[in-house]
């Protein structure tokens, strides 16, 4: 069963009767009659697979599966309300309990569709309906929310910034329901469930890598997606759902809307390839740098603040590439001079390939951690995966930190054959 199949009048009829624990209250308070709250909430069930409700003389009550479902449920009117409360124009309270309740699955279901592919013919495609129902859709959730969502432009109908801004709530809100589901099939000893991580290009790939195996064997069924992109892409992810969380360097950009966990600091080191001709050196300075090509991150990147700060006060050395990918930053290092700047973690990794030069700490100092979305709540297994990767980091800077005591090679590390 997806999501897509439950009604958000199903969804407010549990939420109402899971709040005042009463069938009959709930009708009177959503002017319907008990008959039919009884079988909305009993198609609900039916469509759950599970039950939601105990039934009694003294009322209706919600069962264990039924807490967790009605949590969301409540969670997603909250961005709901929120969401329009947003909007120009929001009216009352009031006013906005009615616009809630006017809209519908299918008309948030078209403008999610619009938002995720750019235009209402593309959305209609995706979708599989013509375009004159999404566009009738649209008109009418315009008219719910009393403000114009759609207009023309070269390539076609497309969102307002006001529609785009609504879009990514509902988004957002919908995922209170898909998240609902999971957590009550993962109750019924179910992990078939689905997990997007966005993953840094450095330290978050080499630390998901790790996790991840021993992750999937104990939840088999679970399916991961990662998601690797440059930092201020991976942010834009996030804050739009498209990914659940991204591990990898804190990225302090400023969103108010994203929470930044750090787990571990991350010194920065300048690394060359092994026999580096700067690794033969005890006291390199500024000059010496700048002698060397530079491989350098991306801007926004904190690998790119601290290049910056690093040369601070003159023209910086050539540094004619700028990437995140790291197989190839590897590949540039290897095969000449070259220098980057590398952390703790990631150097742990490619201490039989690369090595860091002696040259004093480098600030700002970075921490690998988490970032979320400041009010998500994650599933249960989504949970366990972060709760693994919160402990895997934690030991990973012990490890770290033993390793740091050891004097760093003087250019007499021989690379494996």
């Amino acid at each position: 069963m997806t999501t897509e199949s439950i009604s958000f009048r199903q969804l407010k009829l549990l939420e109402t009767v899971g709040r005042v624990n009463s069938v009959r209250r709930a009708s009177e308070e959503c002017n319907l009659s008990q008959p039919a709250v009884t079988q909305a909430i009993l198609k609900l069930e039916s469509q759950l697979g599970v039950q939601l409700l105990i039934r009694s003389t003294s009322g209706s009550y919600l069962t264990e599966l039924g807490r967790i479902f009605h949590h969301r449920a409540e969670r997603f009117f909250d961005r709901l309300r929120d969401a329009l409360q947003e909007l120009p124009n929001s009216e009352t309270a009031l006013n906005l309990d009615i616009a809630a309740n006017r809209i519908s699955r299918s008309q948030i279901n078209c403008l999610i569709a619009i938002f995720a592919a750019g235009n209402l013919e593309a959305a209609a495609n995706e979708l599989g309906l013509v375009p004159t129902s999404v566009q009738r859709a649209l008109r009418t959730l315009e008219a719910n929310v009393k403000n114009t969502l759609l207009n023309r432009t070269a390539a076609g109908l497309s969102l307002t910034p006001t529609g785009m801004n609504f879009g990514k709530r509902m988004k957002l809100a919908l995922q209170e329901i898909e998240a609902a589901q999971n957590d009550i099939e993962i109750s019924r000893g179910n992990t078939r469930s689905r997990i997007t991580v966005g993953a840094m290009p450095f330290g978050g790939s080499f630390l998901l890598a790790t996790v991840l195996d021993t992750f999937v064997q104990e939840f088999p069924n679970a399916e991961i997606k990662i998601v690797s992109e440059n930092a201020p892409e991976l942010m834009q992810s996030l804050s739009d759902g498209d990914v659940d969380f991204v591990v990898g360097l804190v990225q302090q950009d400023g969103r108010e809307n994203l929470e930044y966990i750090p787990l571990a600091d991350t010194c920065f080191h300048i690394v060359g390839r092994t026999n580096h001709p700067l690794s033969f050196k005890d006291n390199i300075t500024t000059e010496d740098l700048l002698e060397y090509e530079w491989v350098v991150g991306t801007r926004g990147a904190s690998r790119r603040e601290c290049f910056e700060k690093l040369f601070e006060g003159t023209s910086g050395p050539h540094a004619p590439i700028r990437t995140s990918a790291f197989t190839i930053i590897r590949s540039l290092l290897e095969s000449g001079d070259r220098l980057t700047l590398m952390t703790d973690y990631e150097l742990m990794h490619q201490r039989d390939y690369l090595q860091a030069l002696h040259y004093p700490a480098i600030t700002p100092v970075p921490a690998i951690g988490i970032t979320t979305r400041k009010d998500w709540l994650p599933t249960r297994l989504q949970k366990h995966l972060v709760d693994e990767i919160s402990a895997h980091t934690k030991n990973s800077a012990y490890v770290i930190s033993t390793l740091s005591t050891e004097p760093i090679s003087n250019g007499r590390h021989q690379r494996k054959a």
